[in-house]
């Protein structure tokens, strides 16, 4: 724990008889440096793994701006396009421990409550000026930002919509000061704007537009519907991406069973809420507990007893020792390919279409989910990188080479983190190149070829790997 101490600078610990809370000062928490951390350090991260400090990653609370890596490259090239993803920023829990009061957040947004931007109240003024704005049914009847006093369940926090402000305002300093990706009298088909039904895509996504393009007209921006959060469009019948992922359930169900340290833990819990154990468990405790921690909000107590950071440790133990099973045992792969393959495929589509020089959907952003990045970063081949963490943001840059004009290339960056040379696609290019990016057609031939390599048997092709018979 000392590790962790220095690591937060500014922050304090208060503990008492039953809680262990951190309470931050001045910024709210953990450094920049290392909250940009995609990739384990092992000259700056605890030589143990350390729930707490994995914790405070991934509540990714607001501090000072952090730096980045977005648009790094050298003087001869162009930036083409770029095609953004990102999870929803911090949100209220999805589920609620049984017999205990919900955590007390408000999801108004609130100019003098930390945390604070400096575009929010604007962010309110033009979001109240949206209700005609032209988005695809049903997003047309959700509302534009969060305003209940008492957040609903999975409704979008302050936190989340500054996380957002801040990654837009970060990208346009970047994308849009720097390298011009879009001219000043952008038009609508220019952007392409994605988001599953849930309020809390639909407001992460507005509130990263507000702060990449400020005061954006609304007659501009159309939002379309993804029903699926894999976005796989009409490509999401894959019988095949199932039967992985019913297999990787059940591992992840007989690693749970192993840990008997966990089952105690929901033992203790289910005592001091007084439900039946398989309840507690069934309500997915750490999503809630996760609200309180990243909100300093105490853990909940009955006259049994506290809910405390003991049982949260643990908790949150076996959820990353479930992580590094699922990379080592490699069902998660397999889904992941498939899972990710048709947002991959239609990525590269476009990238193709701007290399022809067709200057629609230059700027692309899909407003998601945990579930819609982590197949995608697995795919990639970047099985190192960290679970995403609220508002996280994964990158897809095309440039072009002024020098050789027909000559292409991507960078793929996660929250900031150029991760270009860990993709299995472009792992060994930098070894006999100079150049700081991959060629474009590494990516190609990952998407329309090798990805159905990596998953055995002899399907070429989406339809056939879906529909193997015999696996």
């Amino acid at each position: 724990m000392i590790y962790f101490i220095k690591s937060m600078k500014r922050g304090v610990w208060l503990s008492s008889a039953v809680h262990l809370i951190p309470v931050s000062a001045a910024k709210n928490g953990v450094s920049s440096k290392s909250r940009k951390r995609i990739l384990p350090d092992p000259a700056t991260e605890p030589p143990v793994t350390d729930p707490v400090y994995e914790a405070l990653l991934y509540c990714n609370i607001p501090s000072v701006a952090e730096r980045s890596m977005e648009g790094h490259a050298p003087h001869h090239f162009k930036l083409v396009s770029v095609h953004v993803f990102i999870r929803h920023g911090d949100r209220y829990p999805l589920y609620v421990i049984p017999k205990t009061k919900r955590p007390e957040i408000d999801c108004t947004l609130v100019a003098n409550r930390k945390p604070y931007h400096p575009k929010l109240e604007a962010f309110v003024s033009h979001m109240s000026k949206g209700s005609g704005a032209s988005f695809e049914s049903p997003l047309n009847s959700l509302p534009l930002y969060p305003n209940h006093p008492l957040c609903e369940m999975g409704e979008l926090t302050q936190t989340g919509v500054v996380q957002h402000l801040q990654n837009g305002q970060l990208l346009r300093d970047i994308y849009l000061k720097k390298h011009k990706l879009l001219p000043t009298d952008w038009s609508a088909d220019q952007l392409y704007l994605e988001t599953t039904g849930k309020s809390r895509t639909l407001q992460s996504g507005l509130a990263l537009l507000y702060g990449f393009l400020p005061d954006f007209d609304w007659k501009k921006i159309y939002f379309r519907h993804q029903p699926s959060a894999l976005f796989c469009s009409g490509s999401c019948y894959c019988p095949v991406r199932n039967q992985y992922l019913e297999k990787e359930q059940r591992r992840q169900y007989l690693l749970r069973l192993k840990n008997s340290q966990l089952e105690k833990t929901y033992g203790e819990m289910a005592k001091i809420v007084d439900v039946p154990t398989k309840q507690l468990r069934a309500a997915n405790p750490i999503d809630s507990m996760l609200c309180h921690f990243c909100h300093n909000v105490s853990f909940p107590c009955t006259k049994n007893g506290c809910v405390d950071m003991e049982h949260f440790k643990v908790i949150k133990t076996h959820q990353i020792e479930d992580e590094k099973e699922r990379r080592e045992k490699k069902l998660y792969l397999g889904y992941s390919l498939l899972g990710a393959h048709p947002i991959l495929n239609q990525t590269i589509s476009r990238m193709q279409r701007a290399t022809e020089g067709r200057k629609e959907e230059l700027f692309a952003l899909y407003s998601a989910h945990d579930v819609t990045l982590s197949p995608v970063l697995s795919a990639l081949g970047l099985s190192e990188a960290r679970f995403p963490r609220f508002a996280a943001r994964l990158i897809f840059e095309l440039w072009q080479d002024r020098e050789k004009p027909s000559e292409h290339s991507v960078r793929i960056l996660y929250n900031g983190v150029d991760v270009t040379f860990h993709t299995s696609f472009c792992q060994d290019h930098h070894k006999h190149s100079p150049k700081p990016m991959c060629p474009l057609e590494n990516l190609v031939r990952f998407v329309k070829r090798d990805m159905f390599v990596a998953l055995g048997g002899s399907s070429t092709n989406y339809y056939d790997a879906c529909h193997r018979e015999g696996f």
